[in-house]
């Protein structure tokens, strides 16, 4: 067992890291409770009753990308904001348009997927001694394949008229399917089992496989990167070439040989600069300009909380879905269609 000594000093070495994983963990227990809020809710409509009624979790909402990306494209058409859905359309656009400034932030924060591909690439390094690496070749084979799927629904969604949308977004499938998903996982079938146990596997060898190779999401938000505005800069002058910036990088980005880190795969995890043991040889940098290495980390989080709390305050987070439409609608909606 590791002493308090050894705690401190992991502490002072570093805090940003130690501050992740604790966010990390509180978002990812903070989304178990919703889930289970959420069951309950659903409960009480299929069960006509029996089970008490709770509240409806608006955050389910973030797990809804498809129908929050068809509101967006609505809501910029000039089609009005989506009431059906409102916190989904909140979480989704806030997400996309912070990768302008903070990157991937929301992967290395707050994305339970992201936080349970890290402690799955933990529990490979207990297992297996170390995390192994993919040859650059199939590196480079891989890698498009989250662009691919994001491409196939962008483009689905932009070719859709916008009557189309409209009415996708008024049908009775769009409006339970936050149900349809919890259906999903309480009956998942064995092939999806078997998608899921090959990711799992794959991860415990290959850290963060699903983020860096198959994630359209985390694809999406990285595209605010190609603007730049926002990256870590190496001191080629100062740097040793301890590549110790690369070996923590989540996202296995070959740190140590950049002199600036435009990947739109770096999550902004602030990892290689605490692992830094040079100073000032490693910096993150807004418009050119180096920040603390809290700005990142600090601004994202301070930033989420604003947005959604002015959802909130301008009635922007709470569906207009009524009681009366819910017993209607979710007793029979794992045989809605679309």
């Amino acid at each position: 067992m590791k002493s308090k000594a050894w705690y401190k000093k992991q502490l002072k070495r570093k805090p940003v890291q130690i501050t992740r994983y604790t966010v990390q963990g509180l978002f990812l227990f903070f989304l178990l409770y919703v889930g289970l809020e959420f069951y309950q809710f659903y409960k009480h409509f299929a069960t006509a009753g029996a089970s008490p009624f709770v509240e409806r979790p608006p955050a389910v909402e973030g797990f809804l990308p498809i129908s929050a990306l068809v509101a967006l494209k609505v809501w910029i058409k000039g089609g009005g904001f989506d009431m059906i859905h409102p916190a989904g359309l909140v979480l989704l656009t806030f997400f996309i348009a912070s990768g302008l400034i903070f990157r991937r932030s929301f992967c290395s924060w707050f994305c339970p997927v992201g936080t349970v591909s890290e402690m799955t690439a933990w529990l490979g390094r207990k297992i297996l001694k170390r995390n192994f690496e993919l040859p650059t070749w199939v590196v480079w084979l891989l890698t498009p394949i989250k662009y691919l799927l994001l491409y196939f629904f962008i483009s689905m969604i932009i070719s859709m008229p916008i009557f189309q949308a409209k009415s996708f977004l008024d049908d009775p499938y769009n409006k339970v399917s936050d149900v349809k998903m919890l259906l999903f996982f309480l009956n998942i079938g064995g092939f999806a089992i078997k998608v899921i146990l090959v990711i799992f596997v794959l991860s415990l060898f290959f850290r963060n496989f699903w983020c860096r190779f198959l994630c359209p999401y985390g694809a999406m938000i990285g595209l605010g990167s190609i603007f730049r505005i926002t990256k870590v800069r190496r001191n080629e002058d100062t740097c040793t070439n301890c590549e110790m910036c690369t070996k923590v990088c989540p996202q296995r980005i070959k740190v140590h040989t950049k002199k600036a880190v435009v990947s739109p795969n770096c999550n902004a995890c602030m990892s290689c600069v605490e692992a830094c043991p040079i100073k000032d040889t490693l910096n993150m940098t807004v418009v050119n300009k180096k920040v603390n290495k809290w700005f990142i980390p600090a601004g994202f989080i301070i930033l989420f909380f604003v947005v959604v709390g002015i959802a909130k305050l301008t009635g922007h987070w709470e569906t207009i879905l009524t009681y009366e439409e819910w017993i209607e609608l979710i007793p029979g909606a794992r045989y809605i269609g679309h």
